[in-house]
C-alpha cells in the first residue's frame, strides 16, 4: 500500500466514531446516486450486490432495500469504519482495496460506490469494477471532481503554497476510465453538494470528521498562526451565504455504468 493511502486510510480510520454524525452532505450525495441509480436500473434481479468503499454501510442502505439482493458484499480498506456495520443475513463484510478486489471475476451482479473511487487510480479501479461485475450488470458510481472544495482552495491562496485542498479527477478521466474498464457509460451528471456551518472553524470540524481532510503529500506540516487563521477566515468570509451558513461546496461527478452482456 502507498504511503498516500496508509494516510486516506488512517484518516477514515480515526474518523469511523464520528462519520455519520457528520456526513450530512455524503447522505445528500448517496440521494442525488439513487435517483440516478432508478433511473438506470438493472436488467435483471439482483443476486449480489457490492458495496465498493462501504465506510458505514449507511450509504447503501436505501439502495439495498430497493434491490433487495440475496447476498451483500460490503467492502472498504478501513478496518474501523467496517467496524460500525450490523451484521444482516447474507450480508459480508470485506476490507479489501479497491484497486485488487479480492472477489472473482464477474462475481456481482450490481456496484453501488459513493465517494470511494476518488482516493483511487481511475484506469485500476473501474478496471477493476469491470473485472467483477457480470456481463449485464449495472454500476452507479458517485466521486468528486476538480472543483471540490474550491472555496477553500481560494481561501488559502494567500496564506502559503501548501497543497490545503486535493486536486480530483476531472469528468473525462472517469469516462475515458470506465470505457477502457469495459463498461459502458449510460449517464455521467456533474452536481454541486455542499457542507454548510456557521463557522470556518465548525466547518473544517466536520470535514475532519468524516475523515475527507487533506492528505496531500504537499500538506502544511505546521499548525498555521494566529495571524494566517484569522486572515483565512477573512477570506473565506467572501463566501457566507444569504442564510447566514459557510459553504464547503463538493463537485459531485455521478456515473451510471453497464457491462455488456
Amino acid at each position: 500500500m502507498t504511503e498516500r493511502k496508509q494516510r486516506v486510510r488512517a484518516a477514515f480510520d480515526r474518523a469511523a466514531s464520528t462519520y455519520d454524525a457528520a456526513a450530512a452532505v455524503q447522505r445528500e450525495i448517496c440521494a442525488h446516486l439513487l435517483t440516478l441509480a432508478r433511473a438506470h436500473p438493472p436488467a435483471s434481479s439482483v443476486r449480489c450486490l457490492l458495496d465498493a468503499g462501504c465506510g458505514t454501510g449507511r450509504g447503501a442502505g436505501a439502495t439495498t432495500d430497493w434491490l433487495a439482493p440475496v447476498r451483500s458484499v460490503a467492502l472498504d480498506f478501513a478496518p474501523g469504519m467496517l467496524a460500525r456495520h450490523l451484521g444482516r443475513p447474507g450480508h459480508v463484510a470485506i476490507c479489501g482495496d479497491l484497486e485488487h478486489l479480492p472477489l472473482a471475476d464477474a462475481s456481482v451482479d450490481a456496484i453501488w460506490s459513493s465517494l470511494a473511487v476518488q482516493w483511487c487510480n481511475p484506469a485500476r479501479v473501474m478496471a477493476e469494477l469491470g473485472r467483477v461485475l457480470q456481463p449485464g450488470g449495472t454500476a452507479w458510481v458517485a466521486t468528486l471532481g476538480p472543483d471540490t472544495l474550491w472555496e477553500l482552495r481560494e481561501a488559502f491562496r494567500d496564506i502559503d503554497d501548501a497543497e490545503h485542498v486535493i486536486g480530483f479527477h476531472g469528468e473525462d478521466t472517469w469516462r475515458q476510465s470506465a470505457i477502457q474498464g469495459g463498461l459502458r457509460v449510460a449517464a455521467c451528471q456533474r452536481v454541486p453538494a455542499a457542507a454548510t456551518a456557521d463557522s470556518l472553524r465548525r466547518l473544517l470540524k466536520d470535514i475532519k470528521a468524516i475523515g475527507a481532510h487533506q492528505v496531500g503529500s504537499g500538506r502544511r506540516r505546521t499548525p498555521l498562526g494566529k495571524a494566517a487563521w484569522r486572515q483565512l477566515e477573512c477570506a473565506y468570509e467572501h463566501h457566507r451565504r444569504a442564510d447566514g451558513l459557510l459553504p464547503a461546496t463538493y463537485d459531485v461527478i455521478l456515473l451510471a455504468l453497464h457491462r455488456s452482456a
